[in-house]
């Protein structure tokens, strides 16, 4: 199947993504159709801060129609904290959309977590990822708007120095203090600061699962459903 992705939010994420689906589907010996449409980090970041969920949502709609015109069938956000206009999204888009929280709850259960700390924008803190944890408990960090405020530093920018490397390394330590079993990067671009490096302790990259689930769909080892939640 002819994946879809909207990029750009950030760029440093998005080159993961083409990256990791790129050797997911290698490793299977099939080739990988991919198209990717490019969002404005910038309107993002404006549209999230105000909760301007019609106004991103039309952006990515005009993106998903691009997409479609390139052939993909299916179509993803490539920023977790881009799912805030997700229900908005979906009633606007001319493809069927594969979310990156909805597989969350259901890959922590089976791994038997029963409780995961969450780093990322404030938007997904506040709701504890969207309200999509059910079977597993979420710890937020104590100042979410320090962490939230950092990880717009680190998408904005694509890169993530020692200093804000060091916030979040101590950050999900405090997470795992606070009685979590694995702290989750609950932001596409948090890859910057832990990719290749031990925090000492579990870190769960959501971005793999999501790139999971987009390589069983483009091998066709998943069926696509439409009504897919955020």
């Amino acid at each position: 199947m002819h994946i879809g992705l909207i990029g750009g939010i950030g760029v440093a994420a998005t080159i993961a993504y083409y990256r990791r689906l790129t050797a997911a589907m290698a490793a299977r010996g099939k080739r990988l159709e991919l198209t990717i449409a490019h969002a404005e980090v910038q309107d993002l970041a404006r549209n999230n801060a105000a909760d301007d969920r019609a106004a991103q949502a039309a952006i990515y709609a005009r993106l998903i129609d691009r997409l479609k015109a390139a052939g993909a069938e299916c179509a993803a956000i490539t920023s977790i904290g881009g799912h805030f206009c997700y229900a908005e999204t979906q009633a606007l888009s001319s493809l069927p959309l594969v979310s990156a929280v909805a597989p969350l709850d259901e890959h922590f259960a089976a791994a038997g977590l029963r409780r995961v700390g969450l780093l990322g924008v404030e938007g997904v803190l506040r709701s504890r990822l969207y309200g999509a944890l059910r079977r597993t408990e979420a710890v937020i960090p104590h100042d979410i708007g320090a962490v939230g405020a950092a990880y717009r530093e680190t998408a904005i920018s694509g890169a993530c120095d020692e200093a804000r490397r060091a916030f979040f390394f101590a950050e999900g330590r405090k997470l795992i203090d606070a009685g979590a079993e694995a702290v989750i990067l609950a932001g596409t671009d948090l890859g910057l600061a832990f990719d290749g490096r031990d925090a000492g302790y579990p870190v769960i990259d959501a971005l793999d699962i999501h790139v999971d689930l987009l390589a069983r769909i483009a091998a066709g080892e998943t069926a696509l459903t439409r009504g897919e939640a955020a």
